[in-house]
């Protein structure tokens, strides 16, 4: 069973499915999906749609550099069957699922690191910005009576000056 990677969003397209579309020059484009396809032919470039695997790559939210992307290479050359290798190969595939999850782990919290301080200044920024909506009705119209009484009362003293 031969699983392709789509062309824009490089996610995995099984047997039967997606759309696969061949230019003049014999050049296989395979899409996962028709969102896919209507984005090649609006000359979508991969690399500047957000939701693509590209971008992600191309803006240090997933890992591109990673020895274990090594054992997903593409490789032509068939090979003679042996129970043996057989059995290493799948448990070397279990060993490299766990490696490549605890590795994306790390690259993730590495990227999230300063966001709960960076979250905590904006959220006080908006507060101090935004005080007026969460004081209580009456806080507010004692600071109103308090206004009005101390505002005459310069008037008074600045007329007598």
């Amino acid at each position: 069973m031969r699983l392709e990677k789509c062309w824009l969003c490089s996610s995995t397209i099984y047997p039967g499915h997606g759309i696969q579309f061949v230019r003049n020059d014999a050049q296989i484009f395979r899409f996962c999906r028709s969102k896919c396809h209507k984005n090649f032919k609006m000359k979508r470039n991969p690399r500047k749609v957000k939701w693509t695997k590209a971008y992600r790559r191309l803006h240090g939210k997933d890992m591109t550099k990673d020895t274990t992307f090594e054992f997903e290479r593409k490789r032509n050359r068939p090979e003679r069957y042996d129970r043996n290798l057989t059995q290493d190969t799948l448990n070397a595939i279990k060993t490299i699922t766990k490696v490549r999850s605890a590795r994306a782990d790390s690259h993730h919290k590495k990227r999230m690191k300063g966001k709960a301080s960076k979250e905590q200044r904006e959220a006080a920024k908006e507060l101090d910005q935004s005080l007026h909506m969460i004081k209580a009705p009456s806080v507010l119209q004692k600071d109103k009576i308090l206004v009005k009484v101390s505002g005459p009362k310069q008037e008074d003293k600045m007329q007598e000056n």
